[in-house]
């Protein structure tokens, strides 16, 4: 299945916000998550966001992912304005280009790796066969070859996370947005996904933004972006 044609501009940048703001209710009860934010990432960066609670990475991350809209500003994604585009288009924008992967995993629990995985092809329409091999070259990508049928409580947090990354990965996203991918593991499983996916970051150019409080991690991106107060502090590469 061939991308929506809107998406098929390519800017220079994969990402780009322009003095986004986002404010959350109304008069002085008007809380601004994100003042006036610009901030651009470009295709096969890794991308480490961080910031206290609050300051506005999450806003943010929704923003970016489609989850979420401005209150005013414009997000660009591959040169597109999102603002312009319907809810049926952003929807489209997700189900194409943006893979998602979370702190608590979001599997299914009584279903089986290999189904869990499969699940954005089965809302593409992608016929059984055809997603079954994908979905098997996916979780093999992710070190998880011949754990297809095990369901999640069969696994160890490491493998959730692993089958959580293979269905991120199993439809080919340009940007993969992970949030808090290492919040519930220990460290050695921790630091296991973070080379998985600096992994897929470099063999697969794979735009990879990643939300995380622990320096450690965010010490396996090419760059961190610090939030404070609705604010990008600094962006600090990892040699700094």
């Amino acid at each position: 299945m061939n991308p929506p044609a809107e998406f098929q501009n390519q800017g220079r940048s994969l990402i780009q916000l322009r003095e986004v703001t986002k404010i959350y209710g109304h008069g002085q009860a008007a809380m601004h998550a994100l003042d006036g934010i610009d901030l651009a990432i470009q295709r096969g960066e890794f991308v480490a966001v961080m910031g206290p609670s609050g300051s506005g990475k999450s806003t943010c991350m929704n923003i970016i992912g489609c989850l979420d809209t401005p209150t005013d500003g414009h997000y660009y994604f591959e040169g597109v304005d999102v603002g312009s585009l319907s809810r049926d288009q952003r929807a489209l924008l997700r189900r194409h280009y943006l893979g998602f992967v979370f702190q608590g995993f979001n599997l299914l629990n009584r279903t089986s790796a290999l189904e869990n995985v499969e699940l954005p092809l089965v809302y593409r329409g992608m016929p059984l066969r055809k997603r079954h091999a994908r979905a098997r070259e996916a979780l093999d990508a992710v070190g998880l070859s011949g754990w297809e049928s095990h369901t999640p409580g069969e696994l160890s947090g490491g493998q959730q996370q692993r089958v959580a990354i293979a269905r991120a990965i199993v439809s080919d996203p340009e940007l993969l947005l992970a949030d808090e991918p290492t919040g519930n593991l220990d460290s050695a499983r921790s630091v296991e996904i973070m080379e998985l996916l600096t992994a897929l970051n470099r063999e697969r150019n794979l735009t990879v933004v990643m939300v995380t409080h622990e320096r450690e991690m965010a010490a396996f991106a090419d760059r961190r972006i610090q939030f404070r107060d609705g604010l990008i502090e600094k962006p600090a590469d990892k040699q700094q």
